[in-house]
């Protein structure tokens, strides 16, 4: 399914790199999302959309920022464009995206931080 996933282009090194960028974010937004996702079950649910939201719309320069580290011969610029619109971030949710390694767990991180806010964060 993912054998054509640009992951694989990456050496074991790379590969091992891209993925502590993506724990180090991953981790980064469950926490906020543990410190902003208060109050009732449809305050927090919005508030654990909003995050997936800014991190599918954010996220992209770290990750740009991080493959210019490895591949120097990348120019220096901004990759964040419009943000998501809602139904791409469905389509993220419902794993109808690109079959890709990266869409699949952006969709994975989005029901985390939704079932995780609608149970307000406990046991995690």
């Amino acid at each position: 399914m993912y054998a054509e996933d640009s992951f694989y282009t990456l050496d074991w090194l790379r590969g091992a790199g891209l993925l502590v960028v993506t724990g180090v974010l991953v981790w980064l937004t469950w926490k906020a999302a543990k410190r902003v996702c208060r109050g009732g079950l449809a305050r927090r649910l919005v508030w654990a959309l909003g995050l997936f939201w800014a991190f599918l719309w954010l996220s992209p320069q770290i990750y740009y920022a991080y493959y210019w580290l490895i591949f120097p011969d990348l120019p220096v610029q901004w990759v964040i464009r419009w943000p998501p619109g809602p139904a791409w971030v469905g389509r993220l949710l419902a794993f109808q995206g690109p079959a890709t390694l990266s869409a699949h767990g952006q969709g994975a991180l989005g029901w985390a931080l939704i079932i995780g806010a609608a149970r307000r964060f406990r046991g995690v």
